[in-house]
């Protein structure tokens, strides 16, 4: 039978988005690959391939819901522990890679229960708590943004950088197209957290630039359910040609036309920018555990490739100057699209995938 890699992950796409890549390229080895979550991590794992069965384990936080929740919580992770190892008992892997998110911890407890070869894979420049609690308990642990700042001692760091999708390796054939003349793409998105502060931000901002440069922009702009007929009104009212919607399921295309993208820093984001190679202007979510957004942001805003512009007293008229300074300027634009290519780690899939066999063969 064919070896078996379990991944573990949370449900957010920060998460789901580098453990689909690794499955993806996992299968392309020959192998067998299931994701262990749990119930709302199933919401997020519709992009995973077909081949790929999902299980849900019992799971929970400290961090969400009120004083009975909390109370069950140790309950619910040491059941999600016990159905991890009687999982593993009757169908051994041959390793166990995490990605983070609570979610998780019982393949990663039930790896380490079965002796079995683990990785955790972190995404942000922070560790997350769940990969925080095991990164000295596995073989390696493997870094989307490197050194994370709180690695605990005994920790086998490796410079991997974040896995990508094979719709994002598809989209990085497509050269940037400088803003020099005609129609110039804005991409705006929040990413799996929202962004309700960029449907004020953006169309302030337009009303700051001057009548030339706004009758040129095309805007997609990811918008909650719930803001989406004033911020069309906004823009329908300034002349400006604007697709808005919850949710783009075709991201990394839309990514590769852009000129410019306004988006928050998680961690696949920033992976995918570097990617494809877009000059950004980069909101990191100011409620991210530890201010790990702004560490996943700093490496393109000191390579020249972002403007790293904290929310906290950002104003529709600032935000236009970081627009103007970067769509007016071709030159200055086409350099912030190459030095985010420059950062870009496309083969981290590959290199993680080797890295998984190295481990299944040493065992």
């Amino acid at each position: 039978m064919s070896k078996l890699l379990v991944i573990a992950a949370g449900g957010t796409g920060g998460h789901m988005f580098p453990a689909q890549a690794l499955a993806e390229e996992m299968l392309s080895r020959g192998w067998r690959v299931k994701l262990s979550t749990d119930a709302r991590g199933m919401r997020y794992a519709g992009g995973f391939p077909e081949d790929v069965p999902r299980r849900a384990l019992s799971a929970a936080t400290f961090a969400r819901g009120g004083i009975a929740a909390k109370l069950a919580a140790p309950f619910r992770i040491a059941w999600g522990v016990i159905e991890a190892c009687k999982w593993f008992a009757h169908d051994s892997p041959d390793c166990v890679a995490g990605f983070g998110g609570y979610p998780a911890l019982p393949a990663l407890a039930g790896g380490m229960y079965h002796k079995t070869p683990r990785i955790i894979h972190e995404q942000n420049g922070v560790l997350g708590r769940v990969n925080k609690v095991f990164a000295a308990r596995v073989d390696a642990l493997t870094c989307g943004v490197y050194p994370v700042t709180n690695a605990p001692d005994g920790a086998n760091m490796i410079d991997m950088g974040n896995p990508i999708r094979d719709a994002i390796r598809t989209a990085m054939d497509t050269p940037y197209a400088a803003p020099d003349h005609g129609e110039i793409n804005l991409l705006v998105f929040g990413g799996s957290q929202g962004a309700s502060v960029f449907a004020n931000l953006i169309p302030s901002a337009l009303a700051a630039l001057p009548d030339e440069l706004r009758s040129r922009l095309r805007i997609t702009q990811q918008v909650r359910p719930v803001e989406l007929a004033a911020v069309s009104a906004v823009y329908k009212s300034a002349g400006v040609q604007a697709d808005l919607a919850e949710f783009f399921d075709d991201m990394p295309w839309r990514i590769s036309q852009a000129q410019l993208v306004i988006c928050r820093a998680g961690a696949s984001t920033v992976s995918e920018l570097t990617a494809i190679g877009r000059p950004s202007v980069l909101v990191p979510y100011p409620s991210a555990m530890d201010d790990h957004q702004t560490a996943n942001a700093k490496p393109l805003a000191e390579a020249g490739a972002a403007v790293l512009a904290q929310e906290a007293g950002l104003t529709g008229e600032a935000l236009a100057g970081h627009i103007r300074a970067i769509l007016e300027d071709a030159t200055k634009s086409t350099a912030m699209a190459d030095a985010a290519r420059a950062l870009g780690r496309p083969n981290a899939a590959s290199e993680l995938a080797d890295l998984v066999e190295l481990l299944a063969e040493e065992n």
